[in-house]
């Protein structure tokens, strides 16, 4: 079975077959809405209070979506390779922490998430730990989830993954207007 869903994962993924654009928007949409709700619940267990994490009002977390399209993109030929896919994870998706960090902080003058009381920080923007973890979930978004969600989503009539797809652009988009001239910040939310 797990052959079956990686041949036909690779076949889409290597241009064998139909190239769609939709699944990466909704591999987008779906880790951008399991890392909402995983910086959530860390936020939950932490500090006893649900907070809506990031720097936009919807349940979605950008960094997680990116992140996630790009491990895939860049690593799904390595899935036999554990070892490279998990050190090119950690590598690939610290960097993008570091920088979306750099980035927050110079065009809204606030962080959105701070490290310095962790070990092995750099600047506050990223630590070993978060690396380490990065790596892990690269391995398994790589080895497993990806292509399980392709073999899912292949079965979604093509109207379907096209029509959610675009309303998922829609409400991205809106609210990523909304929260450029205002960014969600606060208490629990940013520091500093």
């Amino acid at each position: 079975m797990k052959r079956q869903i990686w041949a036909l994962h690779n076949r889409f993924i290597t241009g064998k077959g139909r190239i769609d654009f939709f699944f990466y928007v909704w591999l987008f949409f779906l880790l951008a809405g399991f890392g909402w709700l995983w910086e959530g619940f860390l936020y939950l267990f932490k500090d006893d209070l649900y907070v809506n994490r990031g720097f936009l009002t919807g349940p979605w977390l950008p960094i997680y979506g990116v992140g996630g399209v790009l491990l895939e993109v860049l690593f799904h030929r390595w899935r036999d390779r554990p070892v490279l896919t998990f050190v090119s994870s950690m590598v690939l998706c610290t960097v993008l922490e570091y920088l979306a960090g750099w980035y927050l902080e110079l065009t809204w003058g606030v962080k959105w998430w701070d490290y310095s009381a962790m070990p092995w920080n750099l600047q506050g923007r990223i630590c070993l730990y978060s690396a380490l973890l990065f790596g892990v979930g690269g391995l398994l978004l790589v080895w497993l989830v990806s292509p399980l969600l392709y073999s899912l989503y292949d079965r979604i009539p093509r109207r379907v993954q096209t029509g959610v797809g675009l309303l998922l652009l829609m409400l991205f988009a809106a609210d990523a207007a909304y929260s450029a001239m205002r960014p969600h910040v606060g208490a629990g939310i940013t520091y500093r």
